[in-house]
């Protein structure tokens, strides 16, 4: 496979497999997405169903930060947001029965970490296996956990990116379905480089969901 190089005014960007090579599924997938920020990656995978890149349904957001601004780009969509503040919760496995429960009452069959930023336990894991997607601002396996770009900063490495990946008990260490790489340039902040990377985040999610869902199937 021939992978393309895609360059504009602030970076390039090597993306593993194709963006040009989306598969897609006769049966749209529903989709729980889990996150905690801003919603951006939310975003994205939103925009991809609606312009038909992505064949699914967001069924429902799982927020567990009452301040997260996601849950404002939920109701722009119309799509229903459940908080469920790990505050409130006295272990983690707690709050992910929780969470599943939430997942089966709105009919989900793919969980989305998209910008999650809990630690997820087997609870969960084994309640939807090899069904849970997470994003993470890295080329895994470097700069694993939190603080990624801050991580590649320190490391003094001269390209860095993002990875999806399916979810398993070790942190950031599932199944890598899709990277895109991005280089570091010599004035990055962690902000700058961070805006760059969430680019090619928000290009490669929603192709890893549906490539994803592809080898679920085979």
């Amino acid at each position: 496979m021939t992978l393309p190089s895609v360059c504009n005014e602030s970076s390039a960007s090597l993306v593993s497999p194709s963006i040009s090579c989306i598969p897609t599924q006769n049966t749209p997938l529903k989709l729980g997405v889990l996150a905690s920020g801003s919603g951006s990656n939310f975003e994205a995978v939103a925009e991809a169903i609606k312009n038909g890149l992505l064949n699914a349904q967001i069924k429902v957001l799982i927020y567990n930060n009452p301040q997260a601004k996601v849950v404002e780009r939920a109701a722009s969509w119309n799509i229903p947001a459940v908080l469920l503040n790990h505050r409130d919760f006295s272990s983690r496995e707690e709050l992910d029965l929780q969470i599943i429960e939430c997942l089966q009452q709105h009919d989900v069959n793919w969980v989305i970490m998209a910008g999650w930023m809990r630690v997820v336990t087997p609870v969960l894991i084994n309640a939807f296996p090899n069904q849970i997607i997470n994003i993470h601002p890295s080329l895994l396996p470097s700069f694993k956990g939190v603080k990624a770009v801050e991580q590649a900063l320190e490391a003094g490495v001269k390209i860095t990116g993002c990875t999806v990946h399916l979810v398993c008990p070790q942190v950031d260490s599932g199944t890598i379905l899709c990277q895109a790489a991005v280089p570091i340039l010599p004035n990055d902040t962690a902000e700058t480089l961070h805006d760059r990377i969430q680019i090619q985040e928000h290009r490669i999610l929603p192709q890893a969901i549906a490539l994803a869902a592809n080898l679920n199937l085979k």
